[in-house]
């Protein structure tokens, strides 16, 4: 699958095509729309350890860092947690794929619950306020409010992870959720606080990228009008239902590029963004309303349709009669993505 990928000489972020070998991560450059024959590189697995959830980056929170025997570092970004840690573990079980007992290992402590011995909340919050290694505090938005200084459930279990606090995500969710019954935490906006509502423990504290915490002693929720923040929030305040890396035919040039495509309901957008960009801004984004999807055969190019492009084809119109042609990875994600959007149209 594609996927983002830091340069080693220049440091910027090249979207290549990944494929995980028993021995090697193999990766390629995608030029009009299709991968080229020959790897442009290759990551030797022998030796390597892996990072997961790693957090260098504070605008790239879902990274994956590699680093072969040799101390080459390599950091691959995801679309999403799932698509991460899916990565995460195929790519661990190919580092540790002639060591079972290793492997087994891993098994027994991924499906394993010990919190550390005589673990201290109050050590963890301080851990966690700390400027330089603590958890970052950003702005977000929820149902129209701007909260300043808050993080989200998704995280504050990368962070426990990343920091050893946990050893999987079940353990960081109960961690969190002590820290919150203790009142070093609490939600704002209308999931993390719905949640609170809920009979099962382990449902009180979401593990996901749309319910926002805060310090309990932070100061009051700060909002601000629609007319105050730079861009539209009722376009990006929906539920995000899809997410992940397609190839998008340009309108002016024609060219195929890769996006991150985002997904959400009510109301209902679809998104794209430029994964080699430092910000976290949409790019291009059209509401569903009206639109029609289709597939597109593979034998022979459509109207309107330049280079030579690899298949999986759709097509999206708008209401307004714009025309979109994307190309997802394989038959079945085309499949997944037409299904998503239309009910949404």
């Amino acid at each position: 699958g594609s996927l983002p990928l830091q340069g080693h000489v220049v440091r910027n972020w090249k979207v290549r095509w990944f494929v995980l070998l028993q021995d090697k991560l193999l990766y390629y450059k995608i030029e009009g729309g299709k991968k080229e024959p020959s790897p442009k590189g290759r990551i030797l697995l022998d030796g390597c350890t892996i990072t997961c959830p790693c957090l260098e980056y504070e605008n790239r929170p879902l990274l994956i860092k590699l680093k072969t025997k040799t101390n080459t570092d390599y950091f691959l970004e995801c679309c999403s947690r799932e698509e991460r840690d899916s990565w995460a573990l195929d790519i661990t079980g190919a580092i540790h794929a002639g060591h079972p007992v290793q492997v087994q290992e891993l098994h027994r402590m991924k499906n394993s619950f010990k919190l550390l011995e005589n673990i201290s909340l109050h050590n963890i919050v301080e851990r966690m306020y700390d400027s330089s290694t603590g958890i970052k505090l950003t702005r977000n938005l929820d149902q129209g409010n701007r909260y300043k200084e808050t993080f989200t459930g998704s995280a504050l279990v990368d962070w426990l992870i990343s920091n050893s606090f946990a050893v999987s995500r079940f353990e960081a969710v109960t961690l969190a959720s002590m820290l919150m019954d203790e009142n070093f935490i609490r939600p704002v906006g209308v999931r993390s606080t719905e949640a609170t509502r809920s009979s099962d423990p382990s449902e009180k504290f979401l593990d996901d990228s749309t319910a926002l915490y805060m310090f309990a002693e932070s100061s009051k929720k700060n909002t601000s009008s629609k007319e105050e923040v730079h861009f539209n929030i009722s376009e990006l305040s929906g539920t995000i239902v899809k997410q992940g890396f397609l190839v998008k035919q340009g309108h002016k040039r024609k060219n195929w590029k890769v996006r991150k495509f985002v997904l959400r309901a009510d109301p209902a957008f679809l998104h794209y963004y430029d994964p080699t960009k430092e910000d976290n801004k949409p790019v291009g984004g059209f509401s569903l309303r009206g639109c029609l999807v289709s597939a597109l055969e593979d034998n022979g190019v459509p109207a309107g349709v330049k280079g030579n492009v690899q298949g999986n084809l759709f097509k999206i119109i708008t209401k307004n009669d714009i025309h979109y042609y994307i190309q997802a990875s394989s038959k079945a994600e085309r499949v997944q993505w037409i299904e998503a959007i239309k009910p949404l149209t």
